[in-house]
């Protein structure tokens, strides 16, 4: 067979497992929601997405095996992941109390965003090295084979993720109308992204210095 699907159910299991956990792609949905609502959303899963796809498409062509071997490059590429999220999130509490409306917001800067925080979190490519080779199972094309799973890994996110920061668009909708909740709102999000920023750089950090 060109690929094995038998192997789908086990795969989708260690996806779940590794999306529930929360972490920088959640934490960025919660806070776009609530800073730019259900569209925005939409919009950044969507750049998620590509992100994602960038990286998969690395590690299927054999280029995520060269990054590997070099980590002080994923390190690097990591702390600029962290010195963005703590710019969006000055950018977000500086914007706060002005609360703009989310279609004042560019709609294509969600979309950027969501790409950026996904190929400056090169975890995801070292999950793709690490799981995909383990369910090739009776694939005879392998390339065909982690396309698949990649495109299968993509999806759940999108779906899971997606529907995460629409839920908390769902809070940003009831409250954006009220000034001091639209404040709050943008408080909340940009406050999201400054200590995810801490924590991603400490982290990396911690890593660097064994």
């Amino acid at each position: 067979m060109t690929v094995d699907v038998a192997v789908l159910p086990g795969y989708v299991a260690v996806i779940v497992l590794f999306l529930l956990p929360p972490g920088p792609d959640m934490a960025y949905m919660i806070a776009v929601g609530l800073e730019g609502g259900r569209r925005a959303a939409v919009r950044a899963i969507l750049g998620i997405g590509t992100g994602m796809a960038l990286y998969a498409t690395a590690v299927v062509l054999g280029v995520g095996t060269l990054a590997r071997d070099h980590p002080h490059l994923l390190d690097a590429v990591t702390l600029l992941g962290a010195g963005y999220l703590l710019w969006l999130g000055v950018t977000t509490v500086r914007r706060a109390r002005d609360a703009p409306e989310p279609s004042a917001v560019t709609a294509g800067r969600w979309y950027t965003r969501g790409v950026l925080v996904t190929v400056t979190n090169p975890k995801i490519m070292l999950f793709f090295l690490a799981v995909l080779p383990g369910f090739v199972g009776e694939a005879r094309n392998t390339l065909a084979q982690f396309t698949m799973l990649s495109a299968v890994n993509i999806s759940s996110e999108i779906v899971l993720y997606g529907g995460i920061g629409v839920m908390a668009g769902g809070l940003q909708s009831r409250f954006s109308h009220a000034p001091r909740g639209a404040t709050a709102l943008h408080y909340i999000a940009g406050s999201v992204f400054v200590v995810l920023a801490i924590v991603i750089a400490a982290e990396t950090t911690v890593t660097m210095g064994r």
